[in-house]
């Protein structure tokens, strides 16, 4: 009976440790908010299609299949051909396009431009780790269809952002950060979709000097030298912080709207750096990352009235135990679900692909892959929302009016059907 009583007990620690997060996480998250967050899915990811097949009889099958998505699902892209192999390269190219629509470039200035005048833009440029060659970037992304964000044209810390050649005189750097942006603008011009124009602005005070009024002005030298096809971001806050700072953030954002600034969109980032956080949310203890929590600050950022951008997100397993990793796919399928279904979010981008492909400092157990570029439990979550949960496909028939009738997730759509001649047919669609 004890030998019994022992393998009992052994089965159900095997299967706590399966299950990572708590129950009362669980009840946080519970069926109540999942059922709520599926019908905010289906309203506001969703759309109507109809279409009419004139050359089609009735009854006639029609094959429907979603071939991209409308919203951004992205990641950054810092690590290209940095892996020790190229078998691991080809795995982490290869993640673009088959789970991920967008990459975030590396533009950060200070290792952009190391030395005044011999900026690091084509592939031959000196090694960095994390900031590789800006000009293969931009290829590689262009011959695989991947939208692109440049992050970021100026950083608001100036020990992040700037050049150890930067000036300290505020009128040289003024003219320096026009200079910045017009060159930018010239080399690349349409080639990158959407940049952020200045990355965390919010907390000057504390982060070093910086010519007056960079912010707007910035902004203003984005719009005269970018073509007006490229679309600009603001990033600035953490989905953790409180919501007296993430009101100052709309704030800035509408003064510099009244100002005439073209911002498209609000970036927000969320980043579980430490593990210790990681376990005190499986834990189901009193954070902001809650469901509660979360909407009231997504509603905050849209009183700015723009789409908003998760545009950094870090989720750190507890441990490189199968449990800490089931926690990691866990807290990774809620918060990409409640921001997924809410009506401003238009993108995603996970920000630390691979684990130990961080900055120095940050948990080495971060990635949806490990460090060999296996898949772990959070990439299986997310390919399973991304590419099954919430992509459409789906055969239908053609109704007594040659209409073809269908809901849908918003993006493009690839119909295929047979004519009255027998004659296979393939029509792009977009929803």
């Amino acid at each position: 009976m004890r030998k019994l009583l022992m393998i009992c007990a052994s089965l159900m620690a095997v299967s706590a440790s399966a299950q990572g997060v708590s129950e009362k996480y669980r009840a946080i998250w519970g069926d109540s908010v999942q059922m709520s967050i599926d019908r905010q899915i289906e309203k506001n990811r969703k759309a109507d299609a109809v279409i009419r097949l004139k050359d089609a009889a009735v009854g006639t099958e029609v094959k429907v299949e979603q071939t991209s998505h409308e919203f951004i699902f992205g990641s950054n892209i810092f690590l290209y051909g940095q892996l020790d192999s190229p078998e691991k390269n080809r795995r982490y190219e290869a993640t673009f396009g088959e789970l991920f629509n967008s990459a975030t470039l590396p533009f950060y200035w200070k290792t952009l431009e190391p030395v005044k005048g011999q900026p690091r833009y084509a592939a031959d440029s000196p090694y960095e780790y994390r900031r590789p060659a800006i000009d293969p970037l931009v290829d590689f992304c262009e011959q695989k269809g991947i939208h692109m964000k440049g992050h970021a044209m100026i950083y608001g810390i100036r020990s992040w952002g700037h050049p150890t050649w930067m000036s300290d005189d505020r009128k040289v750097m003024e003219q320096e950060f026009e200079a910045h942006i017009k060159e930018l603008a010239k080399r690349y011009k349409g080639r990158i979709h959407n940049w952020d124009v200045v990355n965390e602005c919010l907390n000057q005070a504390n982060r070093g000097i910086m010519p007056d009024d960079y912010t707007y002005k910035s902004w203003s030298w984005a719009m005269k030298y970018f073509p007006k096809s490229v679309t600009f971001n603001s990033n600035e806050c953490d989905m953790r912080w409180d919501t007296q700072r993430i009101r100052r953030y709309v704030e800035i954002v509408r003064d510099l709207v009244d100002r005439g600034a073209k911002i498209d969109y609000m970036g927000i980032q969320m980043h579980i750096l430490r593990p210790k956080l990681a376990s005190t949310i499986a834990a189901g203890e009193p954070t902001t990352l809650n469901p509660e929590e979360i909407w009231l600050r997504l509603n905050i950022l849209s009183e700015a009235e723009r789409p908003i951008f998760v545009s950094e997100v870090t989720i750190s397993a507890t441990d490189d135990s199968d449990e800490g990793r089931a926690i990691q796919k866990e807290l990774t399928r809620n918060l990409y679900r409640i921001w997924f279904c809410h009506p401003r979010v238009a993108g995603i981008t996970w920000w630390n692909m691979v684990d130990g492909g961080a900055v120095a400092g940050e948990p080495s157990y971060s990635g949806i892959f490990d460090m060999n570029m296996n898949p772990k439990p959070s990439y299986e979550i997310l390919d399973q929302l991304i590419n099954e949960e919430w992509t459409t496909r789906l055969s239908t028939t053609v109704g007594d009016d040659q209409v073809v009738s269908f809901r849908g997730f918003r993006g493009n759509y690839k119909i295929t059907y047979t004519n009255r001649k027998g004659e296979q047919k393939n029509i792009d669609y977009k929803l």
